[in-house]
């Protein structure tokens, strides 16, 4: 049986896989304001008011370490974490392939910019300060989004160096910048022509200057050290157009970065593992065979 279905299987078994530690990503505290939103939200699988940045870890599946890892940003239009969907089914996923995966809950609208972006650079940098002890490659730590995670994994791809998402402290010196990327339906940019209006809202404001939304425009952050990368999109994608994906990868290609574009015609948004998407359904397997190419995994 091929690998991506048993996944599927096991994300389906309400016992499948291995949840590992959760890792505080500021055990003294992240940079920036500290507004006061209340206690954090978990409503079914979706988790809101996020004051505590973490990382939750998935170990590889013991047979078959590829000495990789994946951190995971989870879509929400940057208002909640689709935690369980867009989160821990990929780690699933991502473990049976032999991979570390590691689901980051990130700091969201009560913030805004920059702090998103200071949560998944630290996630990068720690995951790599400590490769010997998740036994992975440091120079094999990629990020996977979906959706408004999506624009914050092509964040940590493009503005990695940026200094807004230092956190201040020695791990700064770590390299934040990802080996790879795969992008799902994701918000590349913030321009108002293309982006999704609820996620520029919720992490620049109602009025953002037109260099930070030039900034944070991601397709217009490429440059030939962005990282190789995946996507994924459904022409009929009713929430992020698919021009956004279009977008980036013609900006990939000018820079002469890697990059491979799965366009399908059903599937909708937010598609994550569900079956009777038409062939949208077969990404985990168009995906593990990029991988593959890749040598990310045996």
């Amino acid at each position: 049986m091929r690998s991506w279905i048993l996944a599927l299987l096991l994300v389906a078994s309400a016992g499948a896989g291995a949840q590992g530690n959760v890792v505080t990503l500021w055990p003294n505290g992240f940079p920036g304001p500290h507004p006061q939103l209340g206690p954090e939200r978990l409503d079914d699988e979706r988790i809101s008011n996020v004051s505590v940045p973490t990382l939750t870890v998935y170990p590889a599946s013991y047979d078959r370490p590829a000495h990789t890892a994946v951190i995971i940003c989870p879509g929400g239009g940057y208002e909640i974490l689709s935690f369980t969907r867009e989160g821990h089914q990929y780690a699933q996923w991502l473990s049976n392939l032999g991979i570390t995966a590691f689901v980051l809950k990130s700091r969201l609208s009560g913030y805004g910019h920059p702090a998103p972006l200071q949560d998944v650079l630290r996630a990068i940098r720690l995951v790599r300060s400590q490769a010997a002890q998740y036994g992975v490659a440091p120079d094999r730590i990629g990020v996977m989004g979906s959706s408004a995670g999506g624009h914050l994994a092509a964040s940590a791809s493009t503005l990695y160096n940026l200094p807004a998402g230092r956190g201040g402290d020695a791990l700064d010196a770590v390299s934040a910048r990802p080996d790879f990327a795969m992008l799902m339906y994701p918000v590349i940019s913030m321009e108002s022509a293309v982006t999704h209006a609820g996620s520029r809202r919720a992490l620049l404001g109602t009025s953002p200057s037109a260099e930070l939304v030039r900034q944070m425009s991601l397709e217009q952050q490429v440059n030939a050290q962005t990282p190789p990368t995946l996507l994924m999109h459904s022409q009929d994608d009713g929430a992020v157009p698919v021009d956004n994906s279009i977008l980036y990868f013609q900006a990939l290609t000018r820079a002469h970065v890697p990059a491979e574009m799965m366009l399908f015609e059903h599937g909708g948004h937010g598609m994550g593992m569900r079956a009777g998407q038409g062939t949208a359904s077969n990404w985990p397997r168009r995906a593990e065979e990029w991988l593959r190419d890749r040598k990310l995994i045996p």
